[in-house]
């Protein structure tokens, strides 16, 4: 008797869950990051704007109720199910969004961003693309997920300085709640119906996912790659108005240079540690990389060619790190435990996105550009010894 090997290509339902949730992801990523590259220069003309410290708090807020709620939407996925609770939190960060925009000072704009953070539907959504993907698809699923990511970080990027110059940051706000609303239509009409799951209690599942070491590796990259993410933000805008001299309005020619060239590296850097099984090599190099661009941004970025040249080095390493980590937790998980270990992984992403707005900005404040650099060095670091030390081809 023999067997069907397992089909070599993605059903139809694949396909329009990967595209699908990568769409919500996108939506949801777009409105988050569109302040980015503006928000700095926004807030300086607000009451208490020109605070660098609550400049970084309000960059980084909604990654703090993003890291306390990221654990229970993660096991409330798995209990009630995947979708009441992604439309749940679309729901509360479009209200986030709508906050923010009807703010008159930075301490409005924080509110908005905590109330932003509160649909913490990442672990949900990523679960849900694990659910409905087959074991030897799943990668290319979370790598359509999180190169979706990479692909609207990089749209808002060359986005968010012209959107500024036309609706202001007012206008950006209203713009991602809408968005998030209509992450919810594509939720409830374009994404597959989710498999029933057998119900798992919470607590067994956060000991296993937590005393796993791959897993934990996993959580700390993804930790200190937002810190490194938010904390450049505080300083890139303001450095290249001062040393590269070129206004707000032209920051997104710099922004598209670095970003185009990054992805004609990172997508064949990806295809073939796939192809040729060295994603572990490939992993650590993007690591290596992100070490050496904060020693670069600390120690010679001077002038706008020198700003694009490590710029670009980091987005290389951030798109290639950022797409290919969420595949390594669905496949080293358990499979009982997919959500809770995407809601601490989630959990600790936002974390670092928080941190690295607060810490990013009171260390530009107090101790100058270089201790934010410094910091993100030694993550880098610790990071890397910790990357070397991986299996990627752990087994539930």
């Amino acid at each position: 008797m023999t067997t069907t090997p397992p089909s070599l290509h993605m059903s139809s339902d694949e396909k329009r869950a990967g595209v699908s949730l990568a769409a919500v992801f996108a939506l949801r990523m777009l409105g988050l990051f569109l302040i980015l590259p503006v928000f700095a220069i926004y807030a300086k003309t607000l009451p208490s704007g020109h605070d660098i410290s609550l400049v970084g708090m309000a960059l980084g807020a909604y990654g703090l109720t993003q890291a306390a709620l990221q654990i229970a939407y993660g096991a409330a996925s798995d209990r009630f199910g995947r979708k009441p609770v992604i439309v749940f939190g679309l729901l509360l960060f479009a209200i986030g969004s709508f906050v923010a925009a009807s703010a008159n000072d930075i301490h409005g704009v924080i509110a908005g961003r905590i109330l932003q953070g509160a649909g913490a539907i990442s672990a949900a959504v990523t679960a849900l693309a694990a659910d409905l993907t087959r074991e030897q698809h799943l990668t290319k699923v979370m790598a359509m997920i999180g190169s979706s990511i990479g692909l609207v970080f990089a749209l808002s990027m060359v986005g968010g300085p012209l959107l500024y110059t036309l609706v202001g940051m007012t206008g950006i706000f209203l713009l991602t709640g809408g968005l998030a609303l209509v992450a919810i239509g594509v939720v409830l009409k374009a994404v597959p119906a989710a498999p029933a799951l057998p119900r798992q209690p919470a607590w067994p599942s956060f000991v296993e996912v937590l005393t796993n070491h791959q897993l934990l590796r996993l959580n700390f990259g993804v930790f200190a790659l937002h810190l490194m993410l938010t904390a450049m933000w505080v300083l890139i805008p303001a450095e290249l108005i001062a040393t590269g001299d070129l206004p707000v309005a032209e920051h997104w020619k710099v922004y598209l240079s670095a970003l185009l060239l990054s992805f004609a590296i990172m997508v064949p850097a990806i295809i073939a540690a796939e192809r040729r099984g060295r994603m572990k090599w490939v992993f650590n190099t993007a690591i290596i990389v992100l070490l050496i661009t904060q020693v670069g941004f600390g120690l010679l970025a001077h002038g706008l060619y020198a700003l694009v040249f490590w710029l670009t080095l980091f987005f290389i390493a951030f798109n290639i790190l950022e797409a290919t980590q969420p595949s390594l937790i669905s496949k080293i998980a358990p499979p009982h435990a997919k959500g809770a270990a995407l809601g601490v992984y989630n959990t600790t992403q936002s974390l670092g996105l928080f941190l690295g707005g607060v810490v990013g900005g009171t260390l530009a404040k107090y101790s100058g550009p270089g201790a934010v650099w410094l910091t993100g060095a030694v993550l880098a670091v610790i990071w890397l010894t910790l990357g070397l030390t991986m299996n990627m081809h752990a087994t539930r």
